[in-house]
């Protein structure tokens, strides 16, 4: 499979699994009226229109560049990134106050049907899990930012399902209904770490930060060891999506031919493409000693 088919198949499973667990949960939040499987069904229904929108993401980022759009679509990856993560703030907020309403109510919490809700939830971890190691996988392969950050929030969930699980063991066992409120504020707090990690990571892309430092280090021996690059310099890196933009400067021996510099040059493009095949590279060549 190529990349993109790879991502839209990442893409279209994420959109699959949310649908099918929105409707479980549904159901499960109908027979228990358990606070933890309402913010598994809230978040469960955030993915779902994530995983819209980054299906979307994913199948415009993989258009080639045009007449208005000579970089490519890729930060389509960023922008689509950079939603989830304000989604996701939106939905540990709710659960959070939800949560804290119940467990400073003094009216009694009302549990029922556990047997039927934990079924759903361990439903639910199975497909997660299915789908988080096919996501890693792609990520993996492609270095799809959006593909990379569903995984990642799907992982999140699996802890959160592990919690309503237990929670509704705790209130068919013991009674102890007011775990169910702990485990729902606990789940909010982690959706709401794992936001501002994504958010973090889309705006720092967005703004043209650069390339991961261990990327440019290697960006820098590459050139550095390369045959006939004397020296460079001017050596900057910006990342769009899964994609990483590089333009360097070299300085070459200016008594060769202007063939011979320019096969230094290739070559060197070449080299850093062996190494970051999604890398859109540009080069220019100095005199040695001459540099603007």
């Amino acid at each position: 499979m190529t990349d993109n088919r790879l991502n839209l198949s990442a893409g279209i499973a994420s959109v699959c699994v949310a649908a099918i667990l929105v409707a479980a949960k549904l159901w499960a939040l109908s027979q228990t009226g358990a606070l933890s499987i309402g913010a598994s069904l809230a978040d469960s229904a955030m993915d779902l229109m994530m995983a819209l929108g980054g299906l979307m993401a994913i199948y415009y980022a993989a258009r080639p560049p045009d007449d208005d759009h000579r970089f490519g679509h890729t930060s389509a990856e960023d922008l689509a990134a950079l939603g989830q993560s304000v989604f996701i703030l939106m939905s540990s907020g709710v659960i959070a106050v939800s949560a804290l309403r119940r467990l400073l109510s003094p009216a009694p919490v009302r549990v029922g049907q556990e047997a039927e809700g934990i079924a759903v939830m361990v439903f639910s971890i199975a497909l997660t899990a299915g789908l988080v190691l096919w996501q890693r996988r792609v990520a993996r392969a492609t270095g799809s930012k959006v593909v990379a950050a569903d995984s990642l929030h799907y992982l999140g969930d699996l802890v959160p399902n592990v919690g309503a699980i237990i929670a509704l063991m705790a209130s068919a066992a013991f009674g102890l209904t007011m775990i169910d409120s702990v485990v729902a504020l606990g789940a909010a707090g982690m959706l709401a770490l794992g936001a501002l990690r994504i958010g973090k990571g889309a705006w720092d892309a967005l703004m043209d930060r650069s390339a991961p430092q261990e990327i440019v280090e290697d960006l820098e021996q590459i050139t550095r060891n390369f045959e006939g690059v004397d020296d460079f310099h001017d050596l900057k890196t910006r990342m769009a999506g899964s994609k990483p933009f590089v333009h360097v400067h070299i300085e070459v021996n200016g008594d060769q031919t202007l063939r011979e510099a320019h096969a230094i040059s290739a070559g060197l493009k070449r080299a850093i493409l062996d190494a970051y095949p999604r890398a859109d590279v540009i080069i220019h060549k100095d005199v040695t000693g001459e540099a603007d």
